[in-house]
């Protein structure tokens, strides 16, 4: 399996660590080219206004939209859940999954922290690491509600597309990765 991560700025480095943890292929995208042949693709967290520049650049952001309307499976962490998702003003959201997502919801850089969430499947805890993190709101009634933080949503599902407001990559936890591999990308291929 061969998995992208968009690799422009943020965390896509401790996505590539994870992915080749799980034994899977994974490769930087930064160029339109380099997403042909993937399976999936993690957008990362980080400054959503300067990847909505950066998509602006060699088609990039074009492509990458063609390629998830056809079906590409897609995991957006905090910035990237922002992009994937709907709602105003800037960065521009791409409504590719039925929930509104709003910047920095849970406070600024100063209000980072990390929580224990319960995520469906999972046989213990998973430590959130919540930075900056969006809040996920109005979400449409196919989406699955996967963690909660505080009675909110903090990762949910929509066929082939995956959204988190907290950073799994900032963690030596697998399983959230792995659950992108083996139930979202797996079922797709």
């Amino acid at each position: 399996m061969k998995l992208g991560v968009l690799a422009i700025q943020g965390s896509f480095a401790l996505h590539i660590r994870s992915l080749g943890r799980l034994g899977v292929e994974p490769v930087e995208v930064r160029r339109a080219h380099q997403l042909d042949d993937l399976d999936g693709i993690i957008l990362p967290g980080g400054e959503s206004t300067t990847f909505s520049i950066v998509l602006n650049q060699d088609n990039l952001g074009e492509r990458l939209i063609a390629r998830l309307e056809s079906g590409l499976p897609v995991w957006g962490t905090c910035a990237g859940a922002i992009i994937l998702g709907r709602g105003e003003g800037i960065p521009p959201r791409w409504g590719m999954i039925g929930v509104d997502a709003a910047r920095n919801s849970y406070g600024r850089q100063v209000d980072s922290f990390v929580a224990p969430l319960d995520i469906d499947g999972f046989d213990h805890p998973f430590d959130g690491v919540f930075i900056r993190a969006p809040g996920f709101s109005n979400l449409d009634p196919d989406v699955v509600i996967l963690a909660r933080f505080n009675h909110e949503p903090v990762m949910a599902r929509q066929g082939s597309r995956m959204i988190t407001a907290f950073h799994p990559e900032l963690t030596d936890d697998l399983r959230v990765h792995r659950f992108f591999v083996e139930q979202i990308c797996s079922s797709f291929v």
